[in-house]
Protein backbone atom coordinates (compact mmCIF):
# COMPACT_ATOMS: atom_id res chain seq x y z
CA UNK A 1 0.00 0.00 0.00
CA UNK A 2 2.86 2.37 0.84
CA UNK A 3 4.54 1.70 -2.50
CA UNK A 4 1.27 2.35 -4.35
CA UNK A 5 0.87 5.69 -2.55
CA UNK A 6 4.39 6.73 -3.45
CA UNK A 7 3.80 5.84 -7.07
CA UNK A 8 0.71 8.03 -7.26
CA UNK A 9 2.51 11.06 -5.89
CA UNK A 10 5.34 10.97 -8.41
CA UNK A 11 5.27 13.81 -10.97
CA UNK A 12 4.92 12.83 -14.63
CA UNK A 13 8.00 12.98 -16.80
CA UNK A 14 8.40 16.35 -18.55
CA UNK A 15 7.37 16.31 -22.20
CA UNK A 16 10.10 17.09 -24.73
CA UNK A 17 9.97 20.55 -26.28
CA UNK A 18 8.76 20.80 -29.87
CA UNK A 19 11.57 20.54 -32.32
CA UNK A 20 10.98 24.04 -33.67
CA UNK A 21 11.10 25.63 -30.21
CA UNK A 22 14.17 23.64 -29.11
CA UNK A 23 16.18 24.51 -32.16
CA UNK A 24 19.02 26.95 -31.64
CA UNK A 25 18.33 28.58 -35.03
CA UNK A 26 15.04 30.12 -33.94
CA UNK A 27 15.16 33.88 -33.51
CA UNK A 28 13.50 34.65 -30.14
CA UNK A 29 12.20 38.00 -31.49
CA UNK A 30 10.16 36.15 -34.11
CA UNK A 31 8.26 33.84 -31.73
CA UNK A 32 4.57 34.55 -31.46
CA UNK A 33 4.07 32.73 -28.15
CA UNK A 34 0.89 31.09 -29.39
CA UNK A 35 1.01 27.28 -29.29
CA UNK A 36 4.76 27.38 -29.63
CA UNK A 37 4.54 28.41 -33.28
CA UNK A 38 7.16 30.55 -34.95
CA UNK A 39 6.45 33.36 -37.39
CA UNK A 40 9.01 35.04 -39.58
CA UNK A 41 8.21 38.39 -41.13
CA UNK A 42 9.91 39.83 -44.17
CA UNK A 43 9.59 43.53 -44.89
CA UNK A 44 10.33 44.83 -48.35
CA UNK A 45 9.87 48.21 -49.99
CA UNK A 46 8.93 48.72 -53.61
CA UNK A 47 8.93 52.17 -55.15
CA UNK A 48 5.59 53.18 -56.69
CA UNK A 49 5.45 52.33 -60.37
CA UNK A 50 2.25 54.15 -61.30
CA UNK A 51 1.52 55.52 -64.72
CA UNK A 52 2.88 58.85 -65.89
CA UNK A 53 1.51 61.01 -68.68
CA UNK A 54 3.64 63.65 -70.41
CA UNK A 55 1.98 66.73 -71.91
CA UNK A 56 4.44 68.61 -74.11
CA UNK A 57 4.56 72.32 -74.97
CA UNK A 58 2.24 73.82 -77.59
CA UNK A 59 3.28 74.01 -81.22
CA UNK A 60 3.86 77.77 -81.16
CA UNK A 61 6.57 77.27 -78.53
CA UNK A 62 8.27 74.52 -80.52
CA UNK A 63 8.41 76.29 -83.88
CA UNK A 64 11.30 78.70 -83.06
CA UNK A 65 13.60 75.94 -81.86
CA UNK A 66 12.66 73.78 -84.84
CA UNK A 67 13.51 76.59 -87.26
CA UNK A 68 16.80 77.19 -85.46
CA UNK A 69 17.66 73.49 -85.74
CA UNK A 70 16.85 73.42 -89.46
CA UNK A 71 19.01 76.48 -90.10
CA UNK A 72 21.88 75.02 -88.04
CA UNK A 73 21.75 71.70 -89.88
CA UNK A 74 21.72 73.56 -93.19
CA UNK A 75 24.79 75.55 -92.15
CA UNK A 76 26.53 72.37 -91.05
CA UNK A 77 25.75 70.68 -94.35
CA UNK A 78 27.16 73.61 -96.34
CA UNK A 79 30.36 73.68 -94.30
CA UNK A 80 30.77 69.91 -94.60
CA UNK A 81 30.30 70.09 -98.35
CA UNK A 82 32.78 72.94 -98.64
CA UNK A 83 35.44 70.99 -96.77
CA UNK A 84 34.91 67.61 -98.38
CA UNK A 85 33.34 67.91 -101.84
CA UNK A 86 33.53 71.50 -103.09
CA UNK A 87 35.88 72.12 -106.07
CA UNK A 88 39.10 73.83 -105.07
CA UNK A 89 38.46 76.65 -107.52
CA UNK A 90 34.94 77.37 -106.25
CA UNK A 91 33.97 80.41 -104.23
CA UNK A 92 32.66 78.24 -101.42
CA UNK A 93 36.02 76.49 -101.06
CA UNK A 94 37.87 79.77 -101.12
CA UNK A 95 35.56 81.33 -98.54
CA UNK A 96 35.53 78.38 -96.14
CA UNK A 97 38.85 76.58 -96.42
CA UNK A 98 41.20 79.30 -97.59
CA UNK A 99 39.46 81.93 -95.49
CA UNK A 100 40.11 79.94 -92.31
CA UNK A 101 43.76 81.00 -92.45
CA UNK A 102 42.81 84.50 -91.29
CA UNK A 103 40.04 83.56 -88.84
CA UNK A 104 40.37 83.12 -85.08
CA UNK A 105 37.70 80.39 -85.14
CA UNK A 106 37.47 78.15 -88.18
CA UNK A 107 34.21 77.70 -90.06
CA UNK A 108 34.01 74.02 -89.09
CA UNK A 109 34.32 74.78 -85.36
CA UNK A 110 31.76 77.57 -85.59
CA UNK A 111 29.32 75.33 -87.47
CA UNK A 112 29.76 72.58 -84.89
CA UNK A 113 28.99 75.01 -82.07
CA UNK A 114 25.86 76.23 -83.84
CA UNK A 115 24.58 72.69 -84.51
CA UNK A 116 25.17 71.54 -80.93
CA UNK A 117 23.48 74.69 -79.60
CA UNK A 118 20.45 74.12 -81.84
CA UNK A 119 20.10 70.50 -80.73
CA UNK A 120 20.34 71.52 -77.07
CA UNK A 121 17.73 74.26 -77.57
CA UNK A 122 15.34 71.82 -79.24
CA UNK A 123 15.74 69.24 -76.48
CA UNK A 124 15.28 71.88 -73.80
CA UNK A 125 12.09 73.09 -75.49
CA UNK A 126 10.64 69.59 -75.67
CA UNK A 127 11.33 69.11 -71.95
CA UNK A 128 8.78 71.79 -71.14
CA UNK A 129 5.26 70.86 -70.18
CA UNK A 130 3.49 68.89 -67.47
CA UNK A 131 3.94 65.37 -66.13
CA UNK A 132 0.99 63.84 -64.29
CA UNK A 133 1.64 60.73 -62.21
CA UNK A 134 -0.28 58.70 -59.67
CA UNK A 135 1.67 60.28 -56.81
CA UNK A 136 2.62 63.77 -58.03
CA UNK A 137 2.30 66.57 -60.62
CA UNK A 138 5.41 68.09 -62.16
CA UNK A 139 5.54 71.34 -64.13
CA UNK A 140 8.55 72.18 -66.30
CA UNK A 141 9.17 75.81 -67.25
CA UNK A 142 11.80 77.85 -69.02
CA UNK A 143 12.99 80.86 -67.07
CA UNK A 144 14.49 83.96 -68.73
CA UNK A 145 17.75 83.26 -70.58
CA UNK A 146 16.50 79.74 -71.28
CA UNK A 147 17.19 78.33 -67.82
CA UNK A 148 14.98 75.25 -67.24
CA UNK A 149 13.08 74.86 -64.00
CA UNK A 150 10.91 72.05 -62.65
CA UNK A 151 8.45 72.12 -59.76
CA UNK A 152 6.72 69.09 -58.29
CA UNK A 153 3.71 68.78 -55.99
CA UNK A 154 2.42 65.63 -54.34
CA UNK A 155 -1.30 65.04 -54.66
CA UNK A 156 -1.88 65.39 -50.88
CA UNK A 157 -0.60 68.99 -51.16
CA UNK A 158 -3.45 69.90 -53.56
CA UNK A 159 -6.71 71.12 -52.03
CA UNK A 160 -8.45 72.20 -55.24
CA UNK A 161 -7.96 71.80 -59.00
CA UNK A 162 -9.23 74.67 -61.16
CA UNK A 163 -9.69 73.91 -64.86
CA UNK A 164 -11.16 75.54 -67.91
CA UNK A 165 -11.09 74.26 -71.48
CA UNK A 166 -7.29 74.29 -71.85
CA UNK A 167 -5.74 75.62 -68.61
CA UNK A 168 -5.19 74.09 -65.18
CA UNK A 169 -4.42 75.70 -61.83
CA UNK A 170 -3.72 74.21 -58.41
CA UNK A 171 -4.74 75.51 -55.01
CA UNK A 172 -2.27 74.16 -52.46
CA UNK A 173 -2.51 73.39 -48.76
CA UNK A 174 -0.49 76.51 -47.85
CA UNK A 175 -3.00 78.81 -49.57
CA UNK A 176 -0.89 79.49 -52.67
CA UNK A 177 -2.08 79.11 -56.25
CA UNK A 178 0.04 77.60 -59.03
CA UNK A 179 -0.89 77.74 -62.69
CA UNK A 180 0.45 74.89 -64.80
CA UNK A 181 2.20 75.81 -68.06
CA UNK A 182 0.36 75.60 -71.36
CA UNK A 183 0.59 72.30 -73.20
CA UNK A 184 -0.19 71.06 -76.68
CA UNK A 185 -3.25 69.08 -75.58
CA UNK A 186 -4.77 71.31 -72.95
CA UNK A 187 -8.18 69.62 -73.01
CA UNK A 188 -6.69 66.22 -72.30
CA UNK A 189 -4.60 67.67 -69.45
CA UNK A 190 -7.66 69.32 -67.91
CA UNK A 191 -9.63 66.07 -68.20
CA UNK A 192 -6.84 64.00 -66.66
CA UNK A 193 -6.32 66.42 -63.77
CA UNK A 194 -10.05 66.62 -63.03
CA UNK A 195 -10.39 62.83 -63.10
CA UNK A 196 -7.41 62.28 -60.82
CA UNK A 197 -8.66 64.94 -58.39
CA UNK A 198 -12.15 63.44 -58.15
CA UNK A 199 -10.66 59.99 -57.59
CA UNK A 200 -8.79 61.41 -54.58
CA UNK A 201 -11.81 63.43 -53.34
CA UNK A 202 -10.10 66.74 -54.14
CA UNK A 203 -12.37 69.68 -54.98
CA UNK A 204 -12.62 70.50 -58.69
CA UNK A 205 -13.77 73.85 -60.10
CA UNK A 206 -14.58 73.88 -63.81
CA UNK A 207 -14.62 77.49 -64.95
CA UNK A 208 -15.98 76.81 -68.43
CA UNK A 209 -19.11 75.12 -67.06
CA UNK A 210 -19.61 77.90 -64.53
CA UNK A 211 -19.40 80.52 -67.28
CA UNK A 212 -21.98 78.67 -69.39
CA UNK A 213 -24.29 78.35 -66.38
CA UNK A 214 -24.07 82.10 -65.73
CA UNK A 215 -24.89 82.92 -69.37
CA UNK A 216 -27.99 80.72 -69.17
Amino acid sequence: MLMAAVATTEEPDPQPLPEAAASEDVDPLSETGAHGTVARFEMTYSAPTGRKTKFGPPLRQRIPSALYLIAALGLGAVVLYGYTAAPTDSRLFAWLVEGDRDRVVSASVLASIVVVSAIATTLRTHMRGVLVGDEWIEARYLLPLGIPRARRWAWPEVTRVVVDDVHVGLELWDGSFQRLPEVSDGRELAHRMASEARRRRIDVTELARLARAIRR
